[in-house]
C-alpha cells in the first residue's frame, strides 16, 4: 500500500470486550464514522489476540478486565506479535494499578468506559497516528505515580535543568505525539540519535516511558 493509500484508507479497529451490549454499541458507533472500519469484535482476551493476529487491525479497543485473559496480558501478546498495533485500554473505573498495568503492557492509551463517544473517536484517530491518549483521570494517576517515584528516588520533580538544549527540543516533540522517526526528521538528526535522546530524557527525569514524558512536558508548558 502506498503512502497516499495509507492516508486515505479507513482506520481498521478491533473491539475486545466481554460485555456484549457495550461492545456491540461501541462498535456500531465507531463504524458510523466515515474514516473508521470495525473489522471484528471479540468477547474475550484470547479471541482478541487471535483476531488481532489474523486481521492486523490498526487499533484495538481492549477491555481491561475479562475472565479468560485480562486486557494487559492480551495487549502484551498482541504487541509481541505485531508491535505496530496500537492498543487503547477501556475500563469501568481507573486506579493507579489499572493505569500502570495497561501502560506497562504497552498500551497507547487508557480511557474510562463512560468517555463520550466523540472523545473515543478522537482517541482512535490519535492512536492510529501513533499519538498517546490518556483520559484526564488516568493522566492524573500517572502524574501522581511519577511524583511518588521522584520522592522515592529522592529526585527533584520537574528538574528540567538536567536536560541539554537538544534534549529539551526532543521532549517538546514527544509532547506533540511525534515518534522517533518524526523527531529525527524535524531536528535533522538520525533516528538512532533521536532514540538515544529519548532514552536519556527518560533516564534523567526518572520517567518509565514516553507517554509519561509527554504528560510531564505538557504540564510544564513544553508543548
Amino acid at each position: 500500500m502506498s503512502e497516499a493509500e495509507r492516508q486515505t484508507a479507513p482506520i481498521r479497529v478491533l473491539v475486545v470486550d466481554d460485555h456484549d451490549l457495550f461492545r456491540t454499541g461501541l462498535a456500531a458507533l465507531l463504524a458510523s464514522q466515515p474514516d473508521i472500519e470495525v473489522v471484528a469484535q471479540a468477547s474475550g482476551g484470547r479471541t482478541g489476540v487471535r483476531l488481532a493476529d489474523e486481521l492486523r487491525p490498526d487499533v484495538v479497543l481492549m477491555d481491561l478486565r475479562m475472565p479468560d485473559l485480562g486486557g494487559p496480558d492480551a495487549t502484551r501478546q498482541i504487541l509481541a506479535l505485531h508491535p505496530g498495533t496500537r492498543v487503547l485500554v477501556l475500563t469501568v473505573a481507573s486506579d493507579t494499578a489499572d493505569v500502570e498495568s495497561a501502560l506497562e503492557a504497552g498500551a497507547t492509551g487508557f480511557m474510562a468506559k463512560d468517555t463520550p463517544i466523540d472523545s473515543v473517536v478522537v482517541a482512535v484517530r490519535a492512536a492510529a497516528q501513533g499519538v498517546a491518549w490518556l483520559s484526564p483521570r488516568a493522566a492524573e494517576l500517572v502524574l501522581g505515580r511519577v511524583r511518588q517515584r521522584s520522592v522515592e528516588h529522592e529526585q527533584e520533580p520537574g528538574s528540567l535543568d538536567q536536560l541539554s538544549a537538544r534534549e529539551l527540543d526532543v521532549l517538546r516533540l514527544i509532547a506533540r505525539g511525534m515518534e522517533n522517526a518524526e523527531i529525527a526528521e524535524a531536528l535533522n538528526i538520525s533516528p538512532r540519535t533521536a532514540k538515544n535522546h529519548v532514552s536519556n530524557i527518560l533516564a534523567k527525569l526518572g520517567l518509565p516511558g514516553r507517554v509519561q514524558a509527554a504528560i510531564y512536558a505538557v504540564r510544564r508548558g513544553l508543548d
